[in-house]
């Protein structure tokens, strides 16, 4: 009998747009694996990605705010389902593979770092490499997941991680629908944050941004995904006048938001604290957890002190921190 991934796989090419990336067509994985009976490539991708370590620990870094006291504030793991959701809804009304465009969007945001992007820039400036978080969520992937082993992923989920945010665009649509569709998730979410915290509110937002994409961030949402799906085919856009104001509603989030000494005070101690543990490890790598420490034989130690900090979570790295440095009660 046909397994279920070979009916799955024929299905792709009777009801995907011939634009979309096919399961079957896959350029495949740096590691030969044998294929799964019921999964295709892709949605193997996506499960392994849901299983990780690095996955579960998104729930416990920032978006945007540090430390807030609401539960109600968006995690890295509530914006990495956002992404999801958001980028499904634009592949499904335009027929692109809604596997892969999920496997790239539960995974673009897995080497980011503790503290938001403002440990993204701290380990930037400490290491004697480039560091980005896009990069290095596919260093995840590929090397420090699964003690060293990695998940093997598919070309095209790892291409789709890689530029999900800057540089180069994806080779597939569908990791170009997740790059669109980070940015739509991240300024409405991030906006509704804002107002949530009192830092702004929804009268700020110039008023034609709000009479024409909409007054509350599903309006918005909507209409810039309608505009998505509207005005796409081999290429992944909006049309002039919603870009346009889009462009306009991340510039009021720049200067407004994240630009913001009440919203992102609390980033001023970020470098400060990323740099003290960075030296401790730098000065004592033997401190390192084991697999950290054989990563220091074969890549250097200051590859795996950026390796180990970028994968602490908030709270991790602020008791790490407090053992190092805070004086602890004396026992007997």
């Amino acid at each position: 009998m046909e397994n279920i991934r070979c009916r799955i796989e024929k299905t792709e090419h009777l009801i995907l747009s011939p634009c979309a990336a096919f399961s079957d067509m896959s350029k495949g994985r740096k590691k030969e694996e044998q294929k799964c009976e019921i999964r295709t490539d892709f949605q193997r991708d996506r499960d392994r990605i849901i299983h990780s370590k690095a996955f579960r620990r998104l729930k416990h870094k920032t978006q945007v705010f540090l430390s807030p006291e609401s539960d109600h504030y968006r995690t890295r793991l509530t914006h990495t389902l956002e992404v999801s959701q958001i980028a499904r809804t634009i592949a499904r009304a335009m027929r692109l593979n809604e596997d892969l465009t999920e496997a790239i969007a539960l995974g673009h945001d897995l080497g980011h770092t503790p503290f938001g992007h403002a440990g993204e820039r701290a380990l930037d400036a400490l290491a004697p490499f480039s560091f980005t978080h896009y990069e290095h969520s596919v260093r995840v992937c590929e090397f420090l997941e699964k003690e060293g082993k990695g998940l093997n992923l598919t070309y095209e989920v790892l291409n789709g991680i890689k530029c999900h945010t800057k540089g180069d665009e994806a080779e597939t649509l569908e990791g170009r629908v997740v790059r669109i569709s980070d940015r739509i998730a991240y300024i409405n979410h991030d906006i509704d944050d804002a107002i949530r915290g009192g830092i702004i509110s929804g009268d700020d937002i110039p008023e034609d941004i709000k009479t024409y994409l909409g007054n509350s961030k599903s309006d918005r949402i909507n209409t810039l995904v309608l505009s998505v799906i509207n005005n796409s085919k081999e290429t992944i856009c909006m049309d002039e006048k919603t870009k346009d104001c889009f462009d306009r509603l991340h510039d009021f989030l720049f200067e407004y938001v994240y630009r913001n000494p009440k919203a992102k005070s609390e980033e001023t101690k970020v470098y400060d604290f990323v740099k003290g543990l960075y030296d401790y490890y730098i000065a004592n790598a033997d401190k390192l957890p084991k697999e950290y420490r054989e990563i220091c034989e074969h890549s250097g130690k200051e590859r795996a002190v950026v390796d180990y900090i970028a994968g602490m979570t908030d709270h991790y790295a602020t008791v790490v921190y407090q053992k190092i440095y805070v004086p602890g009660s004396w026992q007997k």
